[in-house]
């Protein structure tokens, strides 16, 4: 169990800030946002465009959230139409290699996950 202490530490405040932060981090948008963003800067709309399923909503609330947590870097550019763009930051680029692990991880176990939840279902059903 010692070679788990690391990942149960409560910081003091039973845990809130580490699953606040996992929660937005593990937020299915905020995967395939910072994910797209490792291409480079991209407007708003380029985002919309290469995300299917996100509405401008959801895009916008989740871009906030990135952006309040010093993950991806908004720049208004004073234009007309306003050009708005979001690239990651070196804490943004650094959530990478994590976040493919574990999308790797995913990738791989694909056919038993769902060999395991076709057999409960058989069970259950």
């Amino acid at each position: 169990m010692e070679q788990f202490e690391h990942a149960c530490m409560i910081r003091g405040d039973g845990g809130r800030t580490i699953r606040a932060i996992l929660d937005q981090i593990c937020n299915k948008w905020t995967l395939l946002i910072v994910a797209t963003l490792d291409q480079g800067t991209v407007r708003f709309t380029e985002l919309q465009q290469q995300i299917p399923g996100i509405s401008q909503r959801m895009l916008t609330l989740t871009l906030r959230n990135l952006e309040r947590d010093g993950l991806v870097a908004r720049t208004v550019h004073a234009e007309v139409p306003p050009r708005v763009e979001y690239n990651l930051t070196g804490m943004g680029q650094s959530l990478l290699p994590p976040a493919l692990a574990l999308a790797g991880w995913a990738m791989e176990h694909v056919p038993h996950i769902e060999a395991s939840r076709a057999a409960y279902g058989s069970r259950t059903g």
